[in-house]
């Protein structure tokens, strides 16, 4: 949702220095092939939980969460990916 990306990213003081984008009707991740069917909870279509690092448009680290966890695609993990 563009309104909580935009809340979010101004909670965190991120304006100017992370782009906050949302993917409201999952047309991005489903051209990445990261959407997941959530319609038996009535969410319908929805992004897979993830983190990447782009550089200059190109995509250098993905971390793709397996089964519901939150465990590669925290803020620890891709900072340490930074390099």
């Amino acid at each position: 949702d563009a309104f909580v990306m935009g809340a979010w990213g101004r909670d965190q003081k991120a304006t100017g220095i992370v782009r906050m984008m949302a993917d409201g009707n999952a047309a991005y991740s489903k051209a990445l092939g990261l959407d997941a069917d959530f319609s038996k909870h009535g969410m319908g279509t929805r992004s897979q939980r993830y983190s990447m690092l782009v550089d200059n448009g190109v995509v250098t680290q993905l971390n793709v969460e397996q089964g519901g966890k939150f465990e590669v695609s925290n803020a620890e993990t891709l900072l340490g990916q930074l390099a």
